[in-house]
Formats: structure tokens, sequence, C-alpha cells
């Protein structure tokens, strides 16, 4: 493909967004160059893709394990610790950094490398359910694009092409529904750790596969449609889609949709999100439609899962409240995970620290930091 080089750093290599998109960079050697790498603790992958892909740097989190990394590779400069990370989302030379980090440890890669002027490739959708309103000032004071890698947020944003954004009716992100959307409700007090693990469609990390189990995900993913799309909540819609096929929708005001589809691989969106604004030839499982026979549709059960109920009470209220949404469910789902908590005790600690927690109508980057040290605390006491 005739596209030029494009100059990459991706933040969350050892993650599985950070694997498949290396898995896209090695499919197109001649228009990919992947500067810098980063990892948390996982320093075995990260020293074998260092060695495969030649970054000038890399960034290690976990710095006891800077040593063996810096000793493995000699020749590439090795960062650490969260100043390391942050040292290399500041760097302007590369074309897109793809943030593939996990969790609002995401939120400060983000916001420096749109004030060094590099476009971001976001995975890490908690930086706009955090820091919104601040990133999205940040964008048009920058000049910078952001382009979104999640499936649901691709699809609208592909649909959305050459539209004018007055007709636009409504967004309509698809969700599975996970691993619990025919469970009864009052069987979710016995939910164990593998049963929410075990997603029906989508191999993820562990974390966003706890959200998508509570459905969590879907209400994250509505904060940052509307952040990356500019409608009001009123038009943004949930619906269940078993199948993930049909990734999202949008309805124009003449009734006619538009929705994309796909099979459920990251590497789509990803691979999109890198070669904006074509697309490349694919090196997966084609499409059958004939072959998957039947796609189906139902409404969410707000009932039944409570987080949508909260991150739609985030949203509409703003100010501070995403913020501690987006920290207390983190920090309880990995309560849940290490099995302190159990799975019906998510959505009641998040409540609990939305509720509790002193309301600001505008924080700034100083006070959404402070409220998530807050925030962890709250719950890891709670």
């Amino acid at each position: 493909m005739n596209m030029g080089t494009k100059y990459l750093s991706i933040l969350g290599a050892s993650g599985s967004i950070g694997v498949n998109a290396l898995s896209v960079v090695r499919d197109f050697p001649d228009n990919f160059r992947v500067r810098y790498l980063s990892a948390h603790s996982q320093a075995d992958l990260l020293i074998a893709q260092a060695k495969e892909f030649l970054p000038d740097a890399v960034a290690i989190g976990d710095e006891t394990k800077y040593r063996a990394v810096k000793e493995a590779l000699p020749g590439i400069e090795v960062l650490s610790g969260r100043s390391g990370l942050l040292e290399l989302a500041s760097r302007n030379n590369v074309d897109i950094m793809l943030n593939a980090i996990v969790g609002s440890a995401g939120m400060e890669p983000t916001i420096n490398s749109i004030k060094a002027g590099v476009n971001v490739a976001l995975s890490n959708k908690e930086s706009l359910v955090m820091a919104g309103g601040l990133i999205k000032g940040l964008l048009a004071s920058e000049g910078v694009d952001l382009y979104p890698v999640d499936s649901e947020h691709s699809a609208i944003w592909q649909c959305l092409s050459g539209e004018v954004p007055t007709d636009v009716k409504r967004l309509i992100i698809t969700g599975s529904g996970g691993p619990f959307r025919t469970t009864p409700r009052g069987d979710f007090k016995n939910v164990t750790v593998a049963q929410a693990l075990n997603h029906p469609n989508w191999s993820m990390g562990r974390k966003i596969t706890i959200d998508s189990a509570t459905l969590m995900n879907k209400g994250l993913e509505v904060i940052e449609a509307y952040w990356l799309f500019d409608l009001p909540v009123e038009k943004i819609n949930i619906v269940i889609h078993p199948q993930s096929i049909v990734h999202s929708m949008v309805e124009f005001v003449d009734g006619s949709v538009k929705a994309q589809l796909g099979l459920p691989d990251m590497k789509i969106p990803i691979q999109y999100a890198l070669t904006y604004p074509n697309h490349f030839p694919q090196s997966w499982e084609q499409l059958d439609l004939a072959e998957i026979g039947t796609l189906s549709f139902e409404k969410p059960d707000y009932e039944k899962f409570t987080c949508l109920n909260l991150a739609f009470e985030a949203l509409k209220t703003g100010g501070s409240l995403p913020v501690v949404l987006n920290v207390a469910n983190e920090q309880a789902v990995y309560r849940f995970l290490n099995g302190e908590i159990g799975f019906t005790q998510i959505p009641e600690l998040i409540d609990q620290a939305m509720n509790k927690h002193d309301f600001l109508e505008h924080p700034d980057l100083d006070d959404i930091l402070a409220l998530e040290v807050w925030t962890k605390s709250f719950i890891k006491r709670s």
C-alpha cells in the first residue's frame, strides 16, 4: 500500500491491544516503523518485542525489572517507572501514539502526547471518561487528531464519514451482553471470577472482560462517545447484540441507519486507526454472513446491570462524577479479581464513592489526579 512510512509509539505493548497492533505492524513492514514501546510488568515480552521491532527506546513500568530489560537490550534506550512512561508519551518524533494502556494510568500519556503535537490512536477509553473536556480543549489548541480504537467507536467513526453532523439522529452502541446476558439477577451473588472472565465472543484483558460482564464497559463507551462525537447523552443509545458482528450504528434524521460490520477481531479497528484514511487488505478470516445466519438485537436490562445507570448518571451530572465512576470501577474490579469482594459489590462500591466524594463542577488536571488518589483509597478501605 502506498501510504509512506508512519512512525509509531505503542504504549501498553504487552496487553491484548498492543500485541494485536504489533501484529498489524508485522503485516505491513514498509508502512510502519515502531520508535517506542512500553509495558507495565511483562519484561520478557517487552524484550522479545523490542528485539523484533528494534525501537529507539522502551519503558518498563516495574522499576525492579529495569536492569533485566537494560541488559537484554544493548543499543536501545531503556526507561522505567511512571516517569519513563510519561517521558515516552511526550516525545514528538512519531506520527501516532497508540495508547493501549489499561485503566486510569493511560490518561496522562494521552494528554502528554497531545501536548507534544502527536496524533493519538486511543484504546484507553478512561482518558476521555476522566478528562474528556480537558482533552477536547487540547486537541483543538494543538491541532491534533484522535483516532478511536474501540470497535464500537471505530464503527461510529466510519459510519459518520462524509455525513453532515446535523443529519445525525442518534448513535447506537452495540454490546454482546457479556457472559451474564441471560443469567437471572438473583444468581449474580454467586458469580465467580472464572465465570465473569468467560466472555462469549471477545478475547481481552482481565479488567475489560469484567467490565463487559457488568456492562460497565458499555457505560464507559457512552461517555467516550459523548466526547468523541459531540452529541448529547439523549442521542446515544445502547442495544444488545449477542453475535458481536454489528459493531455499532448511526441513525439519521430520515430514518436510515448505517452500520459497520466485521468479525469480533480487534485488529480491524486497530489497523484502521493506524492506516486512516485508508483501509488496508486483511490478513485474517473474512466475514461470512451466510455462515453466521442470524443477527439478533435486544434492549439492555438496566435493572439487572446497574453499572449502566451509574455511568449515565455520571455523564448527565458531569463534573468530577465520571472521574470517580471510572477509578472506583477500576479498583472494585481489581478487588473482585483478587477475591476480596463479590460480583454484586462492584456497583455498590462505585455508587458509594460517587455519593461520598466532594463534587467539583470543573475539575482541572490536578483535581483529577487528586480525585484518583482519594477514590483509590476509598475503595481499598470500603
